[in-house]
C-alpha cells in the first residue's frame, strides 16, 4: 500500500488551485487518487469531493471562481452538455461528459472513460472480431459502446432495463439489442466478451447480484465490469474463478482518472505513479 502522503501533504495558499468532482453519490477515490499524485509530483493543486442538487448553478460556479478540473458523474454526464462552451471529440462522440475543463473561464469538456476503454480494449488485444453482449444503457454505456465501435466490434448486442434508452444506444450504431430487466435474461445469450455497465455488483443493495447468468460468463471469453467499488464485484470473482481473461472496473477509474489528472495539470504520471495512486485511493 503507498504511503499516506498527508504527512507530507504542502500548505494551501491563496495560489492553490482546486478541482472538484461532481457525483450523486460522491467517494473518497478521486479524492485520494488526484491529492496523492498532487503531493508525488510536488503540484500546488487541491481536490475535493462534491454533490449538488443544481448542476446549473455548479458549473457556473466551476466557471465563475476559476476551479480548474471537475470530474462529472451520474447523473450530471448529460445535463451539463449546455452548460459548457466547447465540447472534446471524446465526448462529443457519445454526447457524455465526465471531464471538465476550466481554461481562463472556457469550459472544455471531455470524456476520459472513453478514452480509458478504448485503451484497456487495445492493450488487452481483444478482437474486434469477437461477439460481445453488453448490460446497460446509461451515460457509461455510451462511452463503452463507442470505445468497442471505434475498435472496430461489429457483433454487439445491448441489453437494457430500459427499452427506449437500450434501442437508441443500439440504433446509433447498427448494433442489436434486447429489453432485460436482470441476469436471467441473458442465460440464453452467449458471447465471446460480456461486459457490465450497471451499478449491479456495485457496493451497496446490489452488492452480490450478479450482473450475467454463470453460463453466459462460462461461455465467454473475456468478462468485464466497469464498476469500481468494490473492485472485486460478483461478475470479477465468477469470471477469474472460470479462468476468464477479466477487465476490472478499477483499471477504468485508474486510466481514466490519469486522463483527467493530465488534462488538468498538464503533467504525465508515470504508469508506475498511477498504479500507486490507484492503490492509494482503492484502500480508502
Amino acid at each position: 500500500m503507498s504511503e499516506n502522503p498527508a504527512a507530507h501533504a504542502r500548505p494551501l495558499t491563496k495560489d492553490t488551485r482546486l478541482c472538484i468532482s461532481l457525483a450523486a453519490r460522491p467517494s473518497n477515490h478521486g479524492t485520494r487518487f488526484h491529492n496523492w499524485l498532487y503531493n508525488e509530483l510536488g503540484l500546488d493543486f487541491v481536490y475535493k469531493a462534491m454533490t449538488t442538487t443544481d448542476i446549473t448553478a455548479a458549473i457556473g460556479g466551476v466557471r465563475a471562481l476559476g476551479i480548474r478540473g471537475c470530474s462529472v458523474s451520474m447523473p450530471f454526464k448529460e445535463a451539463v452538455i449546455p452548460l459548457v462552451d466547447a465540447m472534446d471529440a471524446s465526448a462529443t462522440a457519445i454526447d457524455s461528459v465526465n471531464t471538465i475543463v476550466n481554461d481562463d473561464g472556457k469550459l472544455t469538456a471531455y470524456n476520459t472513460d472513453y478514452l480509458a476503454i478504448a485503451s484497456l480494449l487495445a492493450s488487452r488485444a481483444v478482437d474486434p472480431a469477437s461477439s460481445v453482449l453488453l448490460r446497460g444503457s446509461g451515460g457509461m454505456a455510451k462511452a463503452v459502446i463507442a470505445a468497442f465501435a471505434d475498435a472496430g466490434f461489429t457483433d454487439v448486442t445491448i441489453l437494457a432495463r430500459n427499452a427506449d434508452a437500450g434501442s437508441a444506444l443500439a440504433s446509433r450504431y447498427g448494433f442489436a439489442h434486447r429489453v432485460s430487466a436482470d441476469a436471467a435474461d441473458s442465460a440464453d445469450a452467449r458471447a465471446d466478451v460480456v461486459v457490465n455497465v450497471t451499478p449491479v455488483g456495485m457496493a451497496g443493495k446490489d452488492a452480490g447480484a450478479l450482473s450475467f447468468d454463470l453460463a453466459v460468463i462460462d461461455a465467454a471469453t473475456v468478462v468485464f465490469d466497469v464498476v469500481a467499488m468494490p473492485a472485486l464485484t460478483p461478475l470479477v470473482a465468477a469470471g477469474q474463478a472460470a479462468g476468464k481473461t477479466v477487465i476490472t472496473g478499477g483499471e477504468v477509474i485508474a486510466l481514466q482518472a490519469a486522463a483527467q489528472f493530465e488534462l488538468y495539470t498538464g503533467a504525465r504520471p508515470t504508469p508506475e505513479q498511477v498504479a500507486a495512486a490507484e492503490d492509494y485511493a482503492a484502500a480508502g
